[in-house]
């Protein structure tokens, strides 16, 4: 069984191309940290390359930007190729099957979409009624 899952935040905004026959890639870096950190330098993280293929990475390319926080559920795969040196060099890429959005690093100015957590409550959560304990049916 070849399966991963990965929560991290986006090192960089995600790429978008397209293959020749007009398949949509998506491709963007995920850092994850690791549970427990070196005493040394703090917390660490890995880094993983991500591959998000059609309407999925269109979707990833459109809502996703750098410091973005996903979950990532896919499989590994290798792959090798020739460097202009003549060496070969290997890869080992995430191919994503589904990706969750998480939320955003914060940003300092407002922007489209943001969630300010000082949002009032709304009208129905403040003005609920308290439930006596004889009426409930446990």
């Amino acid at each position: 069984m070849n399966k991963v899952m990965l929560i991290g935040n986006l090192t960089r905004d995600p790429e978008l191309t397209t293959t020749n026959s007009g398949v949509s890639v998506c491709r963007f870096s995920l850092a994850v940290q690791r549970r427990f950190g070196s005493s040394d330098n703090g917390p660490q993280a890995d880094f993983f390359n991500i591959v998000v293929w059609r309407g999925l990475g269109e979707n990833c390319h459109k809502f996703l930007k750098k410091g973005s926080k996903c979950c990532v559920i896919g499989r590994l795969q290798n792959s090798s190729y020739e460097a202009s040196d003549g060496t070969k060099r290997y890869t080992t890429d995430i191919i994503a099957d589904d990706v969750e959005f998480l939320g955003t690093k914060p940003a300092d100015s407002a922007e489209v979409g943001s969630v300010s957590s000082s949002k009032p409550a709304s009208k129905e959560t403040a003005e609920l009624e308290p439930i006596d304990d004889d009426s409930l049916p446990f």
